[in-house]
């Protein structure tokens, strides 16, 4: 596998990382597919990180229903499973290890394909998507949703905020990934080949007290103790000083009585 295939993933599974992930539900983060599940559907969910999108997938293809969900990281494959025995789907998820770009799957195995903020964070996401297709049966559907860190919104200004963001995208594309991938999903489908596409976009918001004070904890926590942090530093990105005056504009900017924040998601609905 080629280098550019290789990419890492920039945020690690650190538990501000996993904070974040188990936040997400079907309802939150995949409203955009939900309307094409069927009782006694097989999924593949990849990049099922905590497995929280899964499990409701999971109830969405009951009864008859079967997901397979699989991760890289085997560590995080077994914080799914035992979060899938907690909601009693034990028996109707499969978990693995696999690598996107080349999945270890037959051809036509699936009715629909998903993947939840994934191809942002790998080496080559038309490979990825080629592969996803390859294992979704004629007929069915690869869906998938990215966050656009460029399209991020917030209010009020802080400065420390534009240099976060200038400073995420910098690290995500010298790890082998594209942070401003929502919106090349559709380019990215197009050109693996899909000829049906459906492409749409929604937000995450942040806004209230509580979703305000969890959203800037997460990614002060993330931006000085996580992979992220390391792979900063480590690369030449920024100094650990640097980061930590990063993660204090993320409490000054949270401490504003009116803050508020956005995150823009492309998402596609690709027939196979």
């Amino acid at each position: 596998m080629s280098g550019r295939e290789t990419a890492v993933y920039t945020h690690g599974h650190h538990e501000s990382v996993l904070r974040s992930h188990r936040w997400r539900t079907a309802a939150n983060s995949a409203a955009y597919l939900i309307g094409e599940l069927r009782p006694g559907m097989s999924v593949l969910d990849v990049g099922c990180g905590p497995g929280t999108i899964t499990a409701d997938l999971a109830d969405l293809v009951a009864p008859g229903g079967r997901v397979t969900a699989v991760d890289a990281a085997q560590d995080v494959v077994q914080q799914a499973a035992q979060y899938a025995r907690e909601r009693g789907l034990d028996g109707a998820i499969t978990f693995g290890t696999a690598d996107v770009h080349a999945l270890d799957f037959p051809d036509d195995s699936f009715d629909v394909v998903h993947a939840h903020q994934v191809l942002q964070h790998v080496g080559d996401p038309v490979q990825a998507l080629r592969e996803m297709r390859r294992v979704c049966r004629p007929g069915g559907i690869v869906a998938a949703r990215d966050a656009d860190y460029a399209a991020m919104a917030w209010y009020p200004a802080e400065p420390g905020l534009e240099g976060w963001l200038e400073l995420y995208r910098r690290v995500a594309r010298a790890n082998g990934g594209e942070p401003d991938a929502g919106r090349r999903l559709l380019s990215w489908a197009t050109a693996a080949g899909f000829t049906e596409v459906t492409s749409s976009a929604t937000a995450w918001c942040y806004a209230t007290e509580e979703e305000v004070a969890w959203w800037s904890t997460l990614w002060a926590d993330r931006t000085t103790a996580s992979s992220y942090a390391s792979i900063a530093t480590g690369g030449g990105h920024a100094t650990p000083m640097e980061l930590a005056a990063v993660a204090e504009s993320w409490h000054r900017w949270a401490a504003a009585p009116d803050a508020w924040f956005s995150v823009l998601n492309g998402e596609i609905l690709a027939r196979a």
